[in-house]
C-alpha cells in the first residue's frame, strides 16, 4: 500500500484500473476454486443452511435498494456469503491464498466504494445480477456441479469490476486510481 520515494519517505502507492481489475480475477479464480471444492467434496448440510439464509437476507438487502440506496446491508451480508464460500470448500490453502490477494486494494468481494455521482440505477442492476449469482452459485454447490459452480464464481467476481467501473466513470476518469472512500475495510476471516 506505500511506495518507497526516492528522495526518502514513503506516500501512498496508486493503482492503475487494470491493477484492481487483476487483483478482482484473481480473486474470482481462487473463490471459483472454492465453489469447485465445495461441490465436488460435498459441502455439509448445516453449512447449506447459512448460505441459503445469507442469500435469502441478501435478497432483502437488494429489494430494498429501490426504496433507500444504502450498501451497509449488502456489503455485510456479501462479505458474510464470501466467507461461507471459502469455509465450504474446506480447504486450508485456499483460505490462506485468497487472505493474501484480498490484502489488495479493492480486491476483497465487499471492498465497495462510495460516490456521491454514482449511476445508483447502475448500481442496483449490477447488485440485482450479483445477487442472482450466490443463488446459483448454492444451487450447484448443492447438487455437486463443480465445474458450474466454479464457473459461476468466477463469472460472479466480474460483478466487482463492472461496480468499480461504473462509480470511476461517474468521478473522473484517471490512469491511477485515487484514494477513494470505502464503505468498509477490506477484511477477511
Amino acid at each position: 500500500m506505500l511506495e518507497q520515494l526516492p528522495s526518502g519517505g514513503f506516500a501512498v502507492k496508486g493503482f492503475t484500473e487494470q491493477d484492481l481489475a487483476d487483483a478482482i480475477e484473481i480473486r474470482g479464480t481462487l473463490e471459483g476454486m472454492a465453489a469447485r471444492f465445495a461441490a465436488e467434496r460435498g459441502a455439509p448440510s448445516e453449512l447449506l443452511t447459512r448460505m441459503d439464509r445469507c442469500v435469502l437476507e441478501l435478497d432483502q438487502a437488494v429489494a430494498a435498494l429501490s426504496t433507500h440506496f444504502d450498501l451497509g446491508d449488502f456489503v455485510r451480508l456479501n462479505d458474510e456469503f464470501h466467507a461461507l464460500l471459502v469455509e465450504a470448500s474446506g480447504s486450508e490453502m485456499i483460505a490462506h491464498s485468497l487472505q493474501r490477494v484480498m490484502s489488495l486494494p479493492f480486491a476483497a468481494p465487499n471492498a465497495f466504494i462510495e460516490s456521491q455521482r454514482a449511476d445508483v440505477q447502475g448500481v442496483v442492476q449490477i447488485l440485482v445480477t450479483a445477487q442472482d449469482q450466490h443463488r446459483t452459485i448454492v444451487e450447484a454447490i448443492r447438487n455437486r456441479q463443480g465445474a458450474r459452480a466454479q464457473a459461476l464464481t468466477i463469472e460472479h467476481s466480474f460483478a466487482a469490476t463492472r461496480y468499480l467501473r461504473l462509480v470511476l466513470a461517474s468521478d473522473q476518469p484517471s490512469r491511477r486510481i485515487p484514494a477513494l472512500t470505502l464503505i468498509k475495510a477490506s477484511r477477511f476471516r
